[in-house]
C-alpha cells in the first residue's frame, strides 16, 4: 500500500470520527433546545451521511486489501528471482564464463590450430606421395607388354672352409676319400649362389589373376679362363606362368617338386637345396599342375593338386648342342604326380600334414621298361610360437630323376648297348627332419638331418653301373645347425655347420665337416 492511499484512508477515519461525535451532541441535547421543524431532518441527514462514508470505508478498506495481497505476491517472487540470481552468482563465480570477446579469441585461436594441423596432415600426405612416387621411379621396370614388372633378388657372399675332401669345396654334398699327397681341407668364397628374379603382374583372365615368375642364378659352368671360379655362368633354375583364381590356380612352367613342398632352411645351400642327395628330394622340371584348396571347417584347408611332368631320370646331357632323349621322356609318356595337404591354424601358423604320389615310366631300350614310383610323407608342425618340427619321408624306386637314390634311377648288368643286358630300376628310402627354433623376431637357430639310403642288395648285384655320383656309395647321411640373424628385412647374416657322412658299398665311411659363414642383401 502506497503513502497516498495510506493519507487517504487517515482522512476518511478522522471525518467519520467528527460526524460521529456531532451526532452524539446533537443527540444528547434536549428537545427544548432543538427548533421543532429542524430537529429529524438534520439527524436524517447525517445518519446518512455516515452510512455513505462507511460504505465508502469499506470499499477502500476492501481496495487495501487487495493491493495488500498483490504487493506480498510481488515480495514473493521479488525473492525467488533474487534467490535464483544469488544461485547464478555463485555458479558463475565457481566456474567464470569467458566474455564474447574472449569466447571470439578462443574460437579464433581453435580455428587456427585446426587449420595448422590440416596443414601438417596435408604435408605429411605429400611426403608419403612423393616417397612413393621415388620408389615407383627407382623400383619400376618397363615392359613391353606395359603390365607391372618387379625386379628382386638376392645378393649373397659365403664364406667358407673344409675339413676334409668334399665333391664340391662350394656347397658340398658327399665325403670322399682323401687324396694322397693332396690337402686335407680347403678355403674360399663365392658370389654363386646370388639369385635373380623377375614377376610380371598381367591382367585378369577369365576371373583369374595372370601372373608369371623367373629364377636365375649363377652357379652354372667355370669360365675356361683364368679367375674362371670367380665367373660363375648364369643358371636358369624356374620359371612359370600363373593363373589364380579364389580357390583354383593353373601353373605351367619349369618349377620345384610340387609334390615335395617342404625343404629344409639353409644360406649356406642355393646352389641345391639343403641336404641334396641326403633324403631331400629336388629338381627344377617343367611342368603343369592344377591346385584346388577346399575349405574343412573355420580354420583348416584341404589343398589337393596333380599334374605333368617331364619324366627325367637324373642322367646328364650327352652333349652341349644338340638334346636326346633320357629314357623316360623315350617312352613318349609323362609322369604323373599327386599331392593332398591338410592344414590347420596353430599358434598363428599353419600347420600342415600332406601325402604324395608319383609314376613314370622309363624306356631304356629293346624294350626293358622301368616303371618308376615313388610314395611320400611330408610335415610342418609349429610346436610353440618358437618352435617348429617339419620334414619329409619318402620310399621309391627309379626316382635318380628327383635325384633320390644318389641320383640314379636305374642299374644294368653290362652295356646297355647289348639286348642281352638286363636293367633294373633302384630301390630307395630316405628323408630328412629339421628343428626350427625362434627366441627373437630377427633370430632362428635350425637344426637338421637327413639321409638317402638306396638298397645295398642292388647295388652289389649290380656293381659298376654309371652314375653322375660315386657309384661306389650306397649311403648318404648330412647334419646341420645354422643360425640367421636378420636385423632388417633386407639384410641377413648366417652362420652354419655341416657334417657329411658317406658310406661305400664296402669299407669304412668317409666324413667331412664345412663351415659356412653368410651375408645376404635381399631387394
Amino acid at each position: 500500500m502506497d503513502q497516498k492511499n495510506a493519507f487517504g484512508l487517515a482522512r476518511s477515519v478522522s471525518l467519520t470520527l467528527m460526524l460521529l461525535g456531532a451526532a452524539l451532541t446533537v443527540w444528547g441535547e434536549s428537545p427544548e433546545a432543538q427548533s421543532g421543524s429542524e430537529a429529524p431532518t438534520s439527524l436524517t441527514s447525517a445518519i446518512h451521511d455516515l452510512e455513505a462514508q462507511i460504505q465508502q470505508l469499506r470499499t477502500e478498506l476492501q481496495e487495501v486489501r487487495q493491493d495488500a495481497a498483490r504487493s506480498h505476491a510481488d515480495t514473493v517472487e521479488l525473492r525467488r528471482e533474487l534467490e535464483a540470481t544469488r544461485t547464478e552468482l555463485i555458479a558463475i563465480s565457481a566456474h567464470p564464463q569467458p566474455s564474447i570477446r574472449d569466447q571470439e579469441a578462443r574460437s579464433r585461436e581453435a580455428d587456427a590450430a585446426e587449420s595448422s594441423s590440416s596443414l601438417e596432415s596435408v604435408k605429411e600426405d605429400v611426403q608419403l606421395l612423393r616417397a612413393k612416387v621415388d620408389e615407383q621411379y627407382q623400383t619400376k621396370v618397363e615392359s613391353a607388354s606395359k603390365y607391372r614388372v618387379r625386379l628382386s633378388g638376392l645378393v649373397l657372399l659365403n664364406l667358407f672352409g673344409n675339413v676334409g675332401t668334399v665333391d664340391n669345396i662350394e656347397n658340398p654334398a658327399l665325403a670322399e676319400p682323401q687324396s694322397i699327397g693332396k690337402s686335407n681341407g680347403s678355403f674360399s668364397g663365392t658370389l654363386r649362389q646370388t639369385q635373380l628374379g623377375l614377376e610380371v603382374f598381367g591382367p585378369t583372365i577369365a576371373g583369374a589373376r595372370l601372373s608369371g615368375n623367373v629364377q636365375m642364378d649363377f652357379a652354372g659352368e667355370f669360365a675356361p679362363v683364368p679367375g674362371g671360379i670367380n665367373m660363375g655362368l648364369m643358371r636358369f633354375r624356374t620359371g612359370f606362368a600363373r593363373l589364380d583364381w579364389a580357390r583354383t590356380s593353373i601353373i605351367a612352367g619349369q618349377d620345384r617338386l610340387f609334390f615335395i613342398p617342404e625343404s629344409p632352411t639353409s644360406f649356406a645351400s642355393l646352389e641345391t637345396p639343403a641336404l641334396a642327395y641326403s633324403g631331400n628330394l629336388w629338381a627344377w622340371t617343367p611342368q603343369v599342375r592344377v591346385e584346388h584348396r577346399f575349405r574343412a571347417g573355420s580354420s583348416s584347408d584341404i589343398t589337393v593338386s596333380a599334374g605333368l611332368l617331364d619324366p627325367v631320370t637324373g642322367e646328364p646331357p650327352g652333349t652341349g648342342y644338340t638334346r636326346k632323349p633320357e629314357p623316360g621322356e623315350a617312352s613318349g609318356i609323362p609322369a604323373f604326380a599327386g599331392h593332398v595337404a591338410w592344414s590347420h591354424s596353430v599358434f598363428d601358423r599353419q600347420l600342415t600334414i600332406g601325402g604324395a604320389g608319383y609314376t613314370s615310366r622309363q624306356d631304356w631300350g629293346f624294350d626293358r621298361i622301368v616303371q618308376a614310383w615313388m610314395g611320400s610323407a611330408d610335415w610342418n608342425l609349429p610346436l610353440r610360437q618358437w618352435l617348429e618340427l617339419s620334414g619329409s619321408f619318402y620310399r621309391g624306386n627309379s626316382i635318380g630323376g628327383l635325384n633320390g637314390g644318389l641320383g640314379r634311377s636305374a642299374l644294368w648288368s653290362g652295356f646297355l648297348s647289348n639286348p642281352a643286358t638286363y636293367v633294373a630300376g633302384l630301390d630307395t628310402i630316405g628323408g630328412w627332419a629339421q628343428l626350427k627354433i625362434r627366441p627373437a623376431p630377427k633370430w632362428e637357430l635350425n637344426t637338421a638331418f637327413g639321409q638317402d639310403n638306396p638298397f645295398a642288395s642292388q647295388l652289389r648285384a649290380y656293381p659298376g653301373s654309371p652314375s653322375y655320383l660315386d657309384t661306389s656309395l650306397a649311403r648318404n647321411r648330412t647334419a646341420f645347425t645354422n643360425v640367421i640373424y636378420r636385423p632388417r628385412s633386407d639384410l641377413l647374416f648366417s652362420a652354419e655347420y655341416r657334417h657329411l657322412t658317406s658310406f661305400p658299398i664296402q669299407g669304412a665311411a668317409e666324413s667331412a665337416n664345412h663351415i659356412n659363414l653368410a651375408m645376404g642383401v635381399l631387394f
